[in-house]
């Protein structure tokens, strides 16, 4: 992912049942052959990586999250941050999907089946393979930050500290 520190891809989902049982329209469609979508008639919106409503678990895992996993291996530190409404299809694309595709579930199955047959393929060529592998699943919904691995923590306060100019730009959140 040569010198880009941050890509946006877009994902549009399909209509759900119950909006198409109330005849709502579709109004954001990915523009063919580019990562562009069209937002109504004439919007233009320009992203690192566009997948529509067709496009499956497989294309998105591969074209945006693949290429972090052989990075990590390498001891760098990648994140992959999910935004949109809610029923838009963030935890699906996260945590599941068609079970009729190659990919098993969502992205976070992908990455971990993909991290370690990495470092087990580096440990089988002889490398000395020392590795540390952390993770975080984290939502915040209304400015409450839940940490989804920890099924004890109902949720955690975020406290956004300012610098000395009560700038928050590169601040640190910290959770108590």
């Amino acid at each position: 992912m040569a010198d880009v520190c941050v890509r946006v891809a877009l994902r549009v989902r399909p209509l759900l049942p119950k909006e198409v049982l109330h005849n709502h329209q579709v109004c954001v469609r990915v523009v063919p052959g580019s990562a562009q979508v069209m937002l109504g008639l004439d919007r233009l919106f320009s992203f690192d990586h566009a997948f529509g409503p067709t496009d499956n678990q497989d294309e998105v895992y591969e074209s945006c999250v693949q290429p972090l996993v052989g990075s990590l291996v390498r001891g760098c530190n990648a994140t992959v941050f999910c935004y949109g409404q809610t029923g838009s299809g963030k935890t699906y694309t996260l945590g599941g999907g068609n079970r009729g595709t190659l990919v098993a579930g969502g992205i976070i199955d992908c990455v971990a089946d993909d991290l370690f047959s990495l470092l087990g393929e580096k440990r089988k060529s002889g490398d000395v393979v020392e590795a540390t592998v952390r993770v975080s699943y984290m939502e915040l919904y209304t400015e409450v930050l839940r940490d989804l691995l920890d099924l004890h923590a109902i949720h955690k306060e975020l406290h956004i500290r300012e610098d000395e100019r009560g700038n928050t730009g590169n601040s640190v959140c910290t959770l108590d």
